[in-house]
């Protein structure tokens, strides 16, 4: 077996590290410039009597893992390390699903494949928003379209909406394509011989 040579490691300049600690740090600090006030979010109705009562976003937000994109708020970090707790539901007798199951969507094309991870979805939806209407729960049986989904349909309608935006495209083309299984079909579980997990919240 040829192993290749380690890559040497290269010395960067101090002035460089210095200059992406700063770049970094202000894409921080921009960030909490983003959420503006309630009164000047062309939502909110800045003469109602109620706008006094309602936390700004800059202050409820700025304590969130930050991102940099869409509401600037990495949701599942949050949740996955315990700073926000949502209810698994409202009504009680709810039976909560959470599938720890990824799926691969390999497309024709020089894109990376999709991977679509279930649990992340499903630890804040139940299987029923998005399963029969939206997707087919068959290998197989989706048409999935670029265009459709930035018109709004398919996963466009969260992505973009209440969810990180339609620009991030490496967040969900994130295999490479040199990774794929030689018959990778359309759509197929991460690993096939593992079965879906479903774990409760």
């Amino acid at each position: 077996m040829n192993v290749p040579p380690c890559p040497r490691r290269t010395r960067l300049p101090r002035w460089l590290v210095a200059a992406v600690a700063w770049v970094g740090a202000a894409a921080l600090a921009a960030a909490a410039t983003v959420w503006l006030p309630l009164a000047k979010d062309g939502v909110h109705d800045p003469r109602g009597p109620g706008i006094a009562l309602l936390q700004q976003p800059a202050e409820a937000l700025a304590t969130l893992p930050p991102d940099t994109a869409g509401n600037m708020v990495k949701w599942v970090q949050a949740l996955d390390s315990g700073v926000i707790n949502p209810r698994s539901s409202i009504l009680p007798g709810t039976e909560v699903r959470v599938l720890d199951q990824d799926i691969i969507i390999a497309r024709n094309g020089s894109m990376p494949a999709v991977k679509f991870p279930h649990r992340q979805h499903t630890l804040w939806l139940d299987c029923s928003n998005c399963h029969e209407h939206l997707f087919k729960a068959k290998a197989g049986a989706n048409k999935y379209s670029m265009t459709a989904i930035l018109n709004g349909e398919q996963c466009g309608l969260c992505h973009g909406a209440v969810s990180f935006p339609l620009t991030e495209c490496n967040r969900c083309h994130s295999v490479p394509r040199s990774q794929l299984p030689p018959l990778a079909t359309a759509s197929s579980p991460a690993n096939p011989r593992a079965s879906a997990k479903v774990t409760p919240p």
